[in-house]
Formats: C-alpha cells, structure tokens, sequence
C-alpha cells in the first residue's frame, strides 16, 4: 500500500505508522506497558498525514504551513531512527545465544534498557507529536481569521498567443511540418498532436497554426484544457466558441453539451485547438464532441505526456509531432533580438558568454526568455553577464525567472505523490551526471520510497516509475538499447535540475556539498548527503541520522563510515580515492539496503564484515579485478552484482560468492578454467555476460569455451534468467549452440548474441516459455526455424541482426527479404504483437558494455 513508503511530502510517516502497528504484536508483547502510549501517537500522527497529503497538493503554501509541514517530516524521520533501532537490537538479541549464568544476566540487563528507552522515547514522541498538533491547530484558526484570498499566478502560457510574430524564432520549421501533415487528407478529420517538455513553445506553434488556417473555416474554436479543468466548462467554451447563438448557462450537464457540439458540427468542416492536455481521460471526455467523418476538418492538440498524445492519435487519423527545442543558432537569434534587437549589435566581448548561458537553456524558448530578462538588467558587462553565468538558475526566486519556474513547477505539481519524490531525489546527482536507470531504481528501493506490490517486484514498479518521469519530460533519455528501445540511462535538463536541488534543499529531503551557490541549514538534520567536486562535511553538520550517503568524484573528501549509523543507501561513484581503511565498521550499519562502488580502483579488499548485513545488495562496477573478496564472503547472505569491463581477469575466488545474482562483462577466455567450473555452482546467478574473443597467447582456448559452455548449461537448469554472448569470427567455428544446452534453459526471459553470426536457430530455443527479449546475430534462417521464434509465447522483443554477407548463393535457403517478411507476418500473428528490429549492421562492441560505458 502506497502510504507504507518514504515520501517527500510526508517524509517517513507511512513507514511509521506501520512499525507502530507492529510493536502492538506478539513480537513485541514485553512492551504492553505502553500499548495506550503507542496508540495515542499512532492517532496524532494519522491526523497529521492525512493534513500533509493535503497540504502537499498545495500550489503554493504559506510560510508558516511550509515551516510545519518540515517540522512534521523531520518528526516523523527521528521517530522511525528510534524504531528501528530498537528492532534491530530485538532481532539481534533473538540471535545471540548468552553462554553462562553472567552472560544470560548480562543479556536480560540489555533486554530491560531497550525496552525503556523505546518506551521513554515513545512517551516523548507523543507529547512532541501532540505539542506540534496543538501549535498548527492555534496558527490556523489564528490564520483563517485574518488572511484574504491572494491573487492566482497568471500562467505564462496564456500569454503566449499574443506575442509579435516578428519576435518569434524557430517557428517557420515546425509550422510547416505541422501544416503539410494536416494536409494530407482531406476527406476525414485529420489530427496532429504536438508533444514536447514545457517551455518549448507548443502553445506558440499551435497558435500560429491556427492563425495560418482559421480563415478557411467558418467554425473554429482554441480552447485550454490544463491540470485540474472543469471539463463541463471546456466544452461550454468549446461550443460558445463554434455557435455564436450559445450564451451558456451553466445548466447543461456533460453529456448535454457533447451531444450540442456533435450535433452542430455534423457535415461541417471545422478547426479545433485543444491546448495543454495533461490527462488521457480529459482527452477521452473532449474527443466525443468531435465527428470523425467530417471531410477537410482539422484537430490541433498540445500535451507535455506522450500516453496523452498517443492517445489523440489513435482517435482520429493522426500523427504525433516530437516539438524539437532551438537549436543554437536560433537560440543566439532569439536571445540578441530580446536583448539587442538585432544578432550585429551584441558586443563581441559578450558572446562567448551568451554562447554559455543558452548551452545552460538548452533551446528551451521560454527559459531563454526569462535568462534575457535577468540579462537586461545587468547592461551590457563582461563581469555582470559572468556573474548570471555562475548563478544560473540558483536563484529561481528571482522574479525574472518566476515564467521558467512556474512552467516546471506545474509539471513538478501535477506529479503524483511517489512520482515527486522519485523526481526531488534526482538533486542528489551532479548536474548534466548520466543516470543509469538500473542503479537509480536500487536507490529508490534501498531508500524505501517504492510501493510492494503482489503482481510485480519492487525493481519493476521501480521501471515504471522511471518510464512515467521519461514519458512526462521531466528526465530525458539518453543511453537507449536500439535492439529493444529500452532506455538505460537518463538525464535532467539543467533547468529542472536546478528547480529540483533548490525545492529538495528547501524541504531539507537533501543536502548537497561541494556545489557553489547551494547552501544548508547547519541546524537540520541531514537526512540525504551528497558531495560533489570537492566537497567536505563541515563539522558543525549533523550527519549521524543521514540515510543515505552519495560521494561522486575523486576530488571529493571520503567521510567515516562511523558518523553514519542509519544509512539505508550508500553508493561511491569515480572514488579512486576510496580506501580499504574508509570502509571500516560498515558491518554496523545494520539498516544498510544498498552499496554502489563503481570506478573504485584504489580499494583493494572488500571488508569482511560486510558478511554481517543481512538485506545488503551489493554492486561493484569496473573495478573488480583488483579486488580481494574474503573468504566470509562464502557465507554471504546478501546479493552481489558485478560489472566488468570485458578485458579483465577475475579472481577465482569470485566463483565461490554464492550470493553473486549478476555478472557482466566476463572475458571467458582470460579466465582460469577453475574459475569458469565455479561459475557453474553459483545457483543464485540470474544474470550472465560473456565475452567470447579468442586471443593468440597459446592457452587452451577451446577447453576454456568447453568449460564455459558446462557451467552455462549448469547455470540454465539453476534459474539462468538472462544471457549475454558476444562472440568473435574464430569461436564461430567451434560455437554449437544446439550443444550448450542438453537441457534447455526454462527460466530465460532474455537472451542476446551478438557479434559474429551464428549459424542457425537452435532446436531446444522452441522450449523458452519464459522468453520475453531475444536478440540475434545470423545470416540464414529456414522457414521451420522462423516458425520456431513465432512460436515464443512470451516473446516480446525480437532483434535480428541479419550478416550482411551473400551467403544467398551459398544456401538452399530463403533469401533475406523473405525471411524478413516471414518474421514480421509472425509477429504480427503473435499474441503479444512483439517489436521486430531488422537491421543489416554490427556492432563492434556489445551493447552491455556500450550502456554501460
């Protein structure tokens, strides 16, 4: 249930309220005592959720509901520091066993101060929880009293449309792509959807449309839907707009007024703008009204949300326009004309500067608007000009900005409740980082801000949180798996990046050090620590309640892994300053969920007293093979990922990880061949990549391939989920792949070759059920064969990589267009109607290492 997660609005009640429950068990049945104490704080604190959910939607609150509303959260986060601490020594207790009549004593002695510190810190809670109820309650009926209603923010989008056509940049382009796609027929309601992040002018380009066709229409109307619309309003406006004659009313219910405008629009031709759709289901309301059979008609609508624009679409004979921001050139023009009238009369000394300052607005229109603002009041200084440069959407409460922030502060408000904080906790990352998708979502997890759902793992709802901020352009795809386009990594632009550290700042949810201009409040606890360049934790800082710790760069001063107690996330990326030494009493952390050590190379040993953490996940990216791993790590009950780079011996010892759950990037033939027997015995191993590359050294090449192919087939009757091969033109020759497995691989949900071409579909292939993504290198494929893919009942993405040689003179067997053709005929039949890429050309690197680098 959703409000069992940590949440930047209500920081971490949910997951209180559900541990208070918990101390109520049997469990805990030493702590009746305070049973009535724990139910009173369970109350205020319901009470007080349900207030933040509601003051959370708020578009803009007032200071002192800002002031209490963090006091809440920071509540809320110190009573659950005090629960789980006292569980952890409950579960620890449970599993010492005292030996002797001193040691059992000593024991119950530990039992009895537990319980009275939980009960004392409960009993203080209470009353802090109560004081803090009681205190809002005077303020707001104080507040109700004597406060007026203040003025609604105009939206900036609204006075679009007005501007002067002369002043327009980047305009012409895409209006006349968008007037040649409406163009296209005229004998039925065409439909052109224009999709892009806010900010980039769809408003203006759908005007202007407009305005280039209204004259050929007698009936025409431009209307805006926005967040939160009254739809029965819309569509009165609609029809005032269409019919002349209609003064509205108020008196017609929804339905009245679509069976109006359906009415009155049959056999007429007509142009509709309907601007700014945020929700399917408005879309689906609005569209009613509109015939679809009415010859020359023409629908204009702009959405920042593709599932919105998709769906436009698929109501009329439509298109989808992807609105492209400025280019620099246009951004220049833009900028000079705003700031000069004219690109010539920019001083020289000043563009180098200005050519900064748009790379920052990254042809955004309405960013470059409010930066030539701020620009206009500096005059024309070097020093000034610099000065905006350095500070930049920093100080996003500068009224000339206020038009920029308001665009991304309405799509940061649309956001539902687990969406914002996914969203606010992307200001732990350096600005312009690439974020890969996988170790953002661990975070996510470890951080508990993902819901536990039955129908799908907490990593998959982690997926479709990521793809919803990627589908509503507020994070931006940059590494895309073309085989399958899957996006592997994303981006924040600058300007939202900025607006997210400055809100998450303000809301202490993170604190960042090491970023000029980003200050803290040395008086708060910090709750999520992230350094950056050179950044160092000053001393007055209070890091000990810190639940997670993010170190980026070598520059940046390694902290003690001792001032932390109740880290949750811990992740170290290009630290080669990390040392074995740096990571002393990290068994201590008995809360730790997640450990990233990616580009770590100085770190020679991993500490044995890792072994100890029990709900531990463990990645280790690109420095492994420098790396000792203890013998404890034998007994490991927490999960291991490695990431290697392909061109890197393993120590053996690795194989004996039984925890170890992946493993990317493994050259087989710079292996031991001990190395490569263990790998066959880590049965908890889900996830395999193999580089198969021969090199002229005189080793054993093929009883290494002859091993590898063993553990492979071991590994298969495990539970093998996903498998990885890149294979070179020399192992081809002696790569069967009908012999690696003489029992085919049930549990497969992916699997990719790639490199050299293989030979043919493999038989035990028709016997992969669970197969969801398979990517293939070949350059034959007899019809039995491509009945065989056809017949994958779960396959969802299908890439063949066809060997651009003329082996069709060679064979008996279909040539490629026809195998082509079979393949997307089969596809199309499928149940699932998998994707199909066909493609002629070869990567000289294997994807996994390509997202990765």
């Amino acid at each position: 249930m959703e409000d069992a997660v940590v949440s930047a609005a209500t920081g971490a009640m949910g997951p209180v309220m559900g541990k208070l429950v918990a101390l109520l068990g049997d469990e805990y049945r030493r702590l009746r005592s305070i049973h009535t104490e724990i139910k009173t704080l369970t109350r205020e604190l319901e009470t007080i959720d349900a207030f933040l959910e509601n003051m959370a939607e708020a578009e803009d609150p007032n200071p002192q509901d800002k002031a209490w509303m963090k006091e809440v959260r920071e509540l809320s986060y110190d009573v659950e520091d005090n629960l789980d601490e006292f569980m952890a020594r409950v579960v620890a207790d449970k599993s010492s066993k005292p030996e002797g009549l001193v040691d059992n004593i000593k024991s119950k002695l530990k039992r009895l101060k537990a319980r009275h510190e939980i009960a004392k810190a409960i009993e203080d809670l209470k009353k802090h929880a109560i004081e803090v109820s009681q205190r809002n309650k005077r303020y707001r009926d104080h507040a109700i009293s004597n406060t007026s209603r203040s003025p609604k923010i105009v939206d900036p989008r609204a006075l679009a449309i007005f501007e002067d056509v002369s002043k327009l940049v980047g305009v012409d382009g895409p209006k006349k792509e968008l007037l040649q796609r409406l163009a296209d027929d005229q004998q039925q309601t065409k439909l052109v959807a224009i999709v892009g992040f806010g900010g980039l002018g769809k408003t203006t380009i759908a005007n202007q449309v407009y305005q280039e066709l209204k004259g050929q229409f007698e009936y025409r109307a431009f209307l805006s839907v926005s967040r939160n619309p009254d739809i029965v309003n819309v569509m009165s406006n609609i029809y005032g707009q269409l019919n002349h004659g209609y003064s509205g009313g108020g008196t017609e219910n929804l339905q009245t007024l679509i069976a109006k405008i359906l009415e009155f629009l049959q056999n007429k031709r007509y142009l509709i703008v309907v601007d700014d759709i945020w929700k399917v289901d408005d879309w689906n309301a609005i569209k009613c009204a509109f015939p679809r059979t009415s010859p020359g008609s023409k629908i204009i609508s702009t959405t920042r949300i593709n599932d919105v624009a998709e769906s436009c679409c698929s109501s009329f004979s439509g298109h989808i326009y992807n609105l492209r921001p400025l280019n620099m050139m246009q951004s220049r023009q833009l900028l000079y004309t705003r700031l000069f009238n004219s690109e010539e009369k920019c001083p020289s000394d000043l563009k180098e500067i200005a050519d900064q300052i748009l790379q920052k607005c990254d042809g955004l229109p309405l960013a470059i608007v409010a930066i030539s603002g701020v620009l206009a009041h500096k005059a024309s200084k070097k020093d000034k000009w610099n000065q905006v440069k350095d500070s930049i959407g920093r100080a996003l409460r500068n009224s000339s900005v206020e038009a920029m922030v308001n665009i991304i502060a309405l799509s940061y408000l649309d956001l539902p409740r687990h969406l914002k904080t996914c969203l606010l906790y992307l200001s732990i990352f350096p600005e312009d980082h690439i974020i890969e998708k996988e170790n953002l979502i661990k975070r996510w997890v470890g951080e508990g801000f993902i819901c536990k759902e039955s129908s799908r793992t907490m990593y998959e709802s982690g997926e479709i949180y990521f793809n919803d901020l990627i589908n509503r352009s507020l994070i931006q795809p940059t590494g895309i798996d073309g085989k399958c386009s899957e996006v592997k990594s994303c981006r924040v632009h600058d300007t939202v990046h900025d607006f997210i550290v400055s809100k998450a700042v303000d809301e202490n949810f993170v604190t960042v050090i090491g970023v000029p201009g980003v200050n803290h409040d040395p008086q708060m606890k910090v709750r999520r620590l992230s350094l950056q360049n050179n950044g160092e934790i000053p001393a007055c800082l209070i890091v000990s309640n810190a639940r997670s710790l993010h170190v980026f760069g070598r520059n940046a001063k390694i902290p003690s892994v001792s001032q932390f107690g109740l880290l949750r996330v811990m992740d170290f990326e290009d630290c080669w300053q990390l040392k074995d030494y740096d990571l002393a009493g990290i068994g201590n952390l008995l809360h730790l969920k997640y450990l990233r050590l990616k580009h770590t190379g100085a770190l020679k040993a991993l500490p044995e007293e890792l072994a100890r953490l029990q709900e531990l996940q463990i990645d280790i990216d690109g420095s492994v093979y420098e790396m000792e791993f203890p013998e404890a790590f034998q007994r490991l009950v927490c999960n291991v990922a490695l990431y290697l780079n392909g061109h890197n011996k393993v120590p053996d010892e690795t194989a004996s990880v039984q925890r170890l759950r992946v493993l990317e990037g493994l050259s087989v033939y710079l292996q031991s061949v001990e190395f490569l027997k263990g790998l066959g015995q880590l049965k908890n191993l889900r996830r395999l990549g193999m580089v198969l590359i021969y090199y002229h050294c005189g080793r054993d090449w093929e009883a290494n391939l002859k091993q590898a192919q063993s553990s492979v087939c071991e590994l298969g009757k495990a539970g093998l989920e996903s498998l990885h091969l890149y294979i070179d033109e020399e192992v081809v020759e002696i790569f069967e792949m009908d012999s690696w497995f003489s029992v085919p691989p049930y549990a497969l949900r992916e699997l990719v070759i790639e490199g050299k071409s293989v030979t043919r579909v493999p038989t035990w292939m028709a016997s992969l059920d669970n197969l969801e993504k398979l990517h293939l290198r070949i350059y034959k494929m007899p019809e039995e064969e491509v009945k065989i893919l056809g017949g994958l009942p779960s396959l969802r993405h299908l890439c063949i990589e066809w060997a651009d040689f003329d082996y069709d003179d060679m064979f008996d067997d279909p040539p490629m267009e026809v195998v082509e053709a079979a393949l997307r005929k089969a596809m199309e039949d499928h149940p699932n109607r998998p994707t199909l890429v066909w493609t002629t050309e070869w990567d000289p690197l294997p994807s996994f290492l390509q997202l990765r680098s």
